[in-house]
C-alpha cells in the first residue's frame, strides 16, 4: 500500500481521475459542485493574466471539459471581463453536469467556426480533456491551428485539446497553452515529452476531492509518481557517528583500458561524493598508471587481466555495489566482466557498453534469464538508443503505448530497475511502480553526464538503499545538479555540484 508522501507525488491516468471524482462523489461532494470548483479555478488563471474589460475567448466541447469552461466564463463575465464563448457542438446536445452548467450561461452562444482568437487576450481551451484517444480533426483542428497562430495566451483545462493525458502524445494538432489548470493530481500526459512542452505552466488545483476518498479503501492504488523527494526520503542512508569507509559503503568501478580512463572515474567520483566510503577502479593493468595519475587520490586502482581477478574483488565481502559499463570496452574481456557481474550477487548498475553488450549477446528474456536470478539489486540505465537494442526483440515492450509504459514492461522483463534516460526520465520496477522525473535541463546532454548517473546510483546502493528509490534520488540530484550549473557545464562538473544540490533536501536527510 502507497504512503502518504506517496500518495501526495502520484500520478493518474484519466480513467483513475474518473474514478477519483466519482469516489468523491460516493463521500458526498456532488459533481456540480466539482465543476463549479474547477471552473473557478480556470476563472482565477485567466484573471492571474487579464484584465476586466479585456477580451476573453472561451471554447468549450461537449463533455464536462465543456462544463468546466462554461462556468469559468459565467466566472469571469460576472468579474467584467468581456467574455465570448464558442461551443463545438450544438448546446442541446450537452448532457449531465455539463448540460446544467451550459444553461446557467445566459449569454451568447457562437459556433467555433466564426471565432476570432487573435482579437482576444486570453483563450480558455475547455474543448476536450484528458481522455481523448483520437487526433483532432475538420474544425476543431482548423481552430486549433488559429489558436496556435494567435498571439493570444492560452489557459488550457485539464490537458491541452489534442494530447492525451495518458501517454503525453499528441497524434495531430494541438492547442499549445501557456497554462494548464489540472485537478486534484497532474496526469503522466503533463510530464512526459511531448506533452510536457505543450502544457506551459501546470497548476493544480484543489476543487475538493481528499485521498482519503480516492486513495482509501482500496479505492485507487498510486503505481505512477512524479519522482521527488517525498517519494525516496525515508530510506534515505544515515550513518551513525561510529561508522567507517565500509559501512558507509564500497562500490566497485569495472573500467577498460588505456583508450577511455576518464568515464569510469565520471562514476567513481560521483558515487564518492554521493556517500559512498570507498570506491574501487578495476581497470586493465596498461591503464593503472593513467589511473593513479588522475584525482580524486581517495580512489583505489586495481589492475585485472583475467576473468578470475574480476570474480576475486566481486567476492570481497564487504562490497556494496558494481558498477559495469562506462569505457568498459566491447571485446572479449569486457564481456567476461559484465558476465562476471550478472553472475555475482552484489547490487549492480550496467550502464553503457555494458548495455550494449548485453544487447548484442542476448534477447530480452534472457537478460531478465540472469538479472531475475541475481541474489541482489540490479539497474538498467539505457538511453533510447540502447532501450531499443536490448528490447528490439520483445513485441511487447517496444509496443507499448508511451515512454512509461515501455519503461515499466522493460523492467518486468528484465526483474531490474529500468532508467530509461532522456528529458523525462522514467524509473520503473518490476512490481509495476513508476516515476517520471522532472529535474534537469538540455545541458545535460554532454559526453559523460550518464557515467555520473550511473554512479550515483551505485554509490547510493552501496549505502544500503533499495534500488528504485536509490535510482529515482540519483537521477533527482543530478537533474537538481545540472540546473545549479547551467548552460555550459560539462560532465566533470556533475560530480562536484552534487554537494550544493544535497542541501535541497530536508535536513532530516543528512548522514
Amino acid at each position: 500500500m502507497s504512503t502518504p508522501d506517496e500518495i501526495s507525488l502520484a500520478l493518474l491516468t484519466p480513467d483513475e481521475m474518473a474514478r477519483a471524482d466519482k469516489a468523491a462523489i460516493a463521500a458526498g461532494t456532488t459533481g456540480l459542485v466539482l465543476m463549479e470548483r474547477a471552473g473557478r479555478a480556470v476563472a482565477d488563471a485567466v484573471s492571474r493574466r487579464a484584465r476586466p474589460g479585456q477580451a476573453i475567448l472561451v471554447l468549450c466541447g461537449p463533455g464536462n471539459n465543456g462544463g468546466d469552461g462554461f462556468v469559468a466564463a459565467r466566472l469571469l463575465r460576472e468579474r467584467g471581463f468581456a467574455v465570448t464563448l464558442a461551443l463545438s457542438v450544438d448546446r442541446a446536445a450537452m448532457k449531465g453536469d455539463a448540460r446544467a452548467m451550459a444553461r446557467a450561461w445566459t449569454g451568447e452562444v457562437m459556433p467555433i467556426s466564426s471565432t476570432a482568437p487573435e482579437r482576444a487576450a486570453v483563450v480558455v481551451d475547455a474543448l476536450f480533456g484528458a481522455g481523448l484517444d483520437r487526433p483532432l480533426i475538420g474544425e476543431v483542428a482548423a481552430l486549433a491551428h488559429r489558436v496556435n497562430a494567435s498571439e493570444a495566451s492560452v489557459i488550457a483545462v485539464d490537458v491541452p485539446s489534442g494530447l492525451s493525458g495518458e501517454t503525453g502524445r499528441a497524434d495531430g494538432p494541438v492547442i499549445e497553452a501557456d497554462e494548464t489548470v489540472t485537478f486534484f493530481r497532474l496526469k503522466p500526459g503533463h510530464l512526459l515529452h511531448p506533452g510536457r512542452g505543450l502544457c506551459g505552466v501546470v497548476t493544480l488545483a484543489d476543487i475538493g476531492i481528499t485521498a482519503e476518498a480516492a486513495f482509501g479503501d482500496g479505492a485507487l492504488e498510486a503505481r505512477t509518481f512524479c519522482n521527488a523527494p517525498p517519494l525516496w526520503r525515508s530510506e534515505w542512508p544515515n550513518h551513525a557517528v561510529d561508522t567507517h569507509k565500509y559501512k558507509r559503503g564500497a562500490v566497485l568501478v569495472l573500467a577498460g583500458g588505456l583508450a577511455g580512463v576518464g568515464a569510469p572515474r565520471l562514476g567513481a567520483r560521483a558515487a564518492l561524493r554521493i556517500g559512498a566510503g570507498l570506491v574501487t577502479i578495476a581497470c586493465r593493468p596498461e591503464a593503472l598508471a593513467a589511473h593513479a595519475a588522475r584525482g580524486p587520490d581517495a580512489l583505489i586502482q586495481r589492475g585485472v587481466g583475467s576473468a578470475a581477478d574480476i570474480e576475486n574483488l566481486l567476492a570481497e565481502k564487504r562490497l556494496g555495489a558494481v558498477l559495469a559499463g562506462p569505457a568498459l570496452g566491447l571485446d572479449a574481456t569486457a564481456r567476461e566482466a559484465v558476465l562476471a557481474a550478472l553472475r555475482s550477487n552484489v547490487p549492480a548498475v550496467f550502464d553503457a557498453d555494458a548495455l550494449t553488450l548485453l544487447a548484442a549477446e542476448t534477447t530480452s528474456v534472457s537478460i531478465g534469464t540472469w538479472t531475475k536470478r541475481r541474489g541482489a539489486a540490479c539497474v538498467l540505465t539505457p538511453h533510447e538508443g540502447e532501450f531499443e537494442r536490448l528490447f528490439a526483440s520483445s513485441a511487447d515492450v517496444m509496443t507499448a503505448p508511451s515512454k512509461l509504459e515501455r519503461a515499466r514492461r522493460a523492467s518486468a522483463a528484465t526483474g531490474a530497475v529500468v532508467v530509461l534516460k532522456g528529458p523525462d526520465s522514467i524509473i520503473a520496477e518490476p512490481d509495476g511502480r513508476a516515476a517520471i522525473n522532472m529535474t534537469g535541463s538540455p545541458a545535460l546532454a554532454t559526453a559523460g553526464s550518464g557515467d555520473v548517473l550511473a554512479g550515483l546510483i551505485a554509490g547510493l546502493l552501496a549505502q544500503g538503499m533499495p534500488a528504485f528509490q536509490a535510482a529515482c534520488a540519483a537521477v533527482w540530484l543530478h537533474g537538481k545538479a545540472a540546473e545549479r550549473l547551467g548552460r555550459g557545464l560539462i560532465a566533470d562538473d556533475l560530480p562536484e555540484a552534487i554537494l550544493p544540490a544535497l542541501s535541497e533536501l530536508p535536513a532530516q536527510q543528512g548522514g
